[in-house]
């Protein structure tokens, strides 16, 4: 697929799935998608998300609740935050953000709705 297509339907397409589940649960949402999206929504579902994703959740969700997290985001945040910086500019340079920025463009009407102002903060 094209990195067009496959940005449309990876990243663009999220806020309807979003807004539908937030509107009325997931049930509302496979209401709302077509019957093939549905269906691949719960025929595949558990392929991606499977046992070795929720392993890591589970993980992570305890370094949340152990404090891990919390430690680690403080220390890096009082050494200036060296290594959030670097990850921060490895994931401005990933090509979706090249793609995505193009065909935003196509669509000014998003401009209008901006939830971001990044000249004011």
């Amino acid at each position: 697929y094209s990195p067009e297509m496959a940005y449309f339907e990876c990243l663009h397409e999220v806020k309807l799935i979003v807004d539908l589940i937030y509107e009325g649960g997931i049930a509302n949402m496979r209401y709302s998608i077509s019957n093939t999206a549905e269906y691949g929504d719960m025929t595949r579902g558990k392929r991606v998300i499977g046992p070795e994703a929720r392993k890591a959740m589970k993980a992570i969700l305890g370094d949340i609740q152990s404090g891990k997290f919390a430690d680690e985001w403080i220390t890096e945040h009082r050494c200036g935050s060296p290594h959030f910086r670097e990850l921060r500019k490895e994931a401005a340079k990933h090509p979706v953000e090249d793609v995505g920025a193009r065909l935003r463009a196509l669509m000014p009407w998003l401009a209008s709705n901006r939830l971001v102002d990044r000249s004011r903060n």
